[in-house]
């Protein structure tokens, strides 16, 4: 029952910060922003795209490894960088790609290590409920793979099981990155840092 009241509270936390990010919007983005199927931030929308280049072509598969890194800048938000995932998976589906079409792998690596603590520990060392659960449990629904670097781990002194599930242990970043390569994936930085 207390998991029950938790993860309701939550929820609304989340759709309490939607609707105030989306009045923060201007209006050319407010009023054309979609989500097609996403939907757990502001950001994770796209803008609607008519008679597009480079449309979606049946013969491809769709297959993404997004570098994600940064700092921890706020532990109270979802990590940009999980937006972008997101949005990467909106995009191609706005673009017509059917979701079967689409792999995303997503290497995790650098300080944004911590942000994939186990909800226990993430308390535990911010004393706030950590954020981006909602949008890695969101992401590995639509089957995102979630890697993480375990090098970036042992420097940030983080045991495996300190993390989400939701997210599997690699060597490294370089190794995740030659061996999803290797497998066809074509490689995309979506941080800031």
């Amino acid at each position: 029952m207390k998991r029950f009241f938790y993860s309701l509270a939550v929820m609304l936390l989340f759709n309490l910060s939607f609707t105030f990010a989306q009045d923060g919007m201007p209006p050319h983005i407010k009023d054309h922003i979609t989500y097609p199927v996403l939907d757990f931030h502001p950001w994770v929308g796209v803008m609607p795209t008519e008679n597009a280049a480079l449309p979606f072509d049946p013969t491809l598969d769709y297959k993404i490894v997004l570098d994600l890194y940064g700092k921890m800048n706020d532990s109270t938000e979802i990590h940009p960088v999980f937006l972008e995932v997101a949005r990467t998976y909106n995009l191609n589906i706005a673009n017509g790609v059917p979701a079967e079409k689409i792999q995303i792998a997503a290497v995790i690596h650098g300080g944004i290590v911590k942000a994939i603590l186990s909800e226990e520990n993430y308390q535990t060392k911010y004393q706030a409920t950590n954020p981006n659960l909602v949008a890695i449990k969101a992401l590995e629904e639509v089957g995102v793979k979630f890697y993480v670097c375990n090098q970036s781990m042992r420097f940030n002194n983080i045991a495996a099981d300190k993390i989400t599930p939701f997210v599997k242990v690699a060597v490294s970043a370089k190794t995740a990155f030659v061996t999803l390569d290797q497998m066809g994936y074509s490689y995309l930085n979506v941080s800031e840092d």
